[in-house]
């Protein structure tokens, strides 16, 4: 990895035109311009930001990173918003509407194994364990690119026809048990206020070849929910097993009645659903039958329609077995749930046209559902909002077998951080320009 980051770097300052179409407009070529001026400074950060990953609602260090440079810039700045979450407001010299751009800061309770310069060794508790700490979803990516953005889009301030708004999100990836945190939590505490923008636009690194751009109009990534199920039978004896009710089997008939939701009840020609039991918990000897049985699982759905008949379902499904074998169940989705990542189509279209010029009409692709969540969804409930992929798989790397995000061997290639600023600049710039005045 370490020669691959010599040939990066080499490739990182080469002109940002030249890795794609130049743009026509006066204010279009300075922004690309400036694009190529700022790209030391976004790689220097993300190296930074990735040899120093922060658990969520714990960014401390990385929020002090973005607010200082955001007052260096002169740009107007909120702190501790949704607990270590940054806002920033730059208003252009020319009046317009107000367009907001996402990052997300958190990094995951994972023991990187890339072996970089820049590789994380931090340590942290999460869950009452020690873990290792890593940025194996890219989010630092996403926080040197929106601070590149920033940079860029003070550069030319004068001829911006209103207002960016820069949100630095923390805890994406949910917060620590018993807090709140993330998308929620910043919108609930002003993060779209003051002033409200008409429209949100963000991005996320994926396992694709380095440089391309995956979007989808509509639904692009699956409402997440969370789901716990307790099973109450009778304990007893294992040799005796008509003393009791036995809450494993009754659980084990859920487990699998629980997969003809999504292979035999709905309409999966519509959208596809997905329901995983990952933890299954009960008893602690061979030859007792437990009291009761603890699941948990999750359930991916890509229509909030589908996504209620399909919780609905669940519920149904769990009571009426357990009760068939005279137990008690209890079923209960949990917090830290989120909608769909539902792209607006007329959105969409507006901005396609500046992707395309940004990364060449070849590398702007459509992309198939995603089963991850992403609680950019939460902002586009408020407003309309355009999230969309950013490749970052070398191109040696067969996309079959490449790490995906959340593993210790996620890696993501700097070549593509030019296209993720270029991208953010020209959405905000193109967005106010075409977007009715207030």
């Amino acid at each position: 990895m370490t020669g691959r980051c010599v040939a990066v770097v080499a490739l990182l300052l080469l002109p940002v035109a030249a890795q794609g179409q130049q743009a026509a407009s006066p204010l279009s070529r300075e922004i690309n311009r400036q694009v190529d001026a700022v790209m030391p400074k976004v790689v220097t950060w993300r190296r930074d930001i990735h040899q120093h990953p922060e658990l969520s609602n714990r960014e401390f260090r990385t929020a002090k990173l973005v607010a200082d440079h955001l007052r260096s810039l002169g740009i107007e700045i909120r702190t501790e918003v949704g607990h270590t979450g940054v806002v920033g407001v730059l208003k252009g010299g020319k009046p317009g509407p107000v367009v907001a751009l996402r990052a997300d800061m958190d990094a995951l309770p994972v023991t990187e194994q890339v072996d970089l310069p820049f590789k994380s060794v931090a340590r942290a508790t999460f869950n009452g364990q020690e873990v290792g700490v890593m940025h194996a979803c890219g989010h630092d990516n996403h926080v040197a690119i929106l601070m590149g953005v920033a940079e860029v889009l003070v550069k030319v301030k004068d001829q911006l026809p209103g207002t960016v708004k820069f949100i630095f999100q923390p805890a994406e990836e949910g917060p620590p048990a018993g807090e709140e945190g993330g998308a929620g939590l910043m919108i609930k505490e002003g993060a779209l206020d003051n002033p409200r923008p008409s429209a949100i636009f963000g991005l996320h690194v994926w396992p694709d070849e380095v440089g391309t751009i995956g979007y989808r109009s509509g639904p692009l990534m699956a409402a997440s929910d969370w789901l716990d199920i307790v099973v109450k039978g009778r304990q007893t004896h294992g040799a005796q097993p008509w003393g009791g009710i036995d809450p494993i089997v009754i659980s084990s008939q859920i487990v699998l009645a629980l997969q003809t939701i999504a292979s035999r009840q709905v309409d999966v020609t519509n959208v596809p659903a997905i329901v995983t039991i990952g933890m299954f918990q009960g008893g602690n000897r061979g030859n007792i039958i437990p009291d009761s049985v603890v699941m948990q699982g999750t359930v991916r759905t890509f229509d909030e329609r589908m996504r209620a008949d399909v919780k609905n379902r669940i519920r149904r499904t769990v009571e009426n077995i357990a009760a068939s074998a005279g137990a008690t169940a209890r079923v209960s989705f949990g917090s830290g749930s989120n909608p769909v990542t539902y792209n607006d189509p007329t959105l969409t279209e507006q901005m396609l046209p500046t992707l395309r010029r940004t990364a060449g009409a070849d590398r702007v692709r459509i992309s198939p559902l995603s089963t991850p969540a992403e609680d950019f969804a939460l902002f586009q409930k408020e407003i309309p909002g355009f999230f969309f992929f950013l490749g970052v798989t070398p191109a040696d790397v067969d996309l079959a077998t490449v790490p995906r995000n959340h593993s210790p061997f996620f890696f993501a290639d700097e070549a593509a951080l030019p296209v993720g600023v270029k991208a953010l600049a020209h959405l905000a710039v193109d967005y106010l320009s075409k977007a009715p005045k207030p």
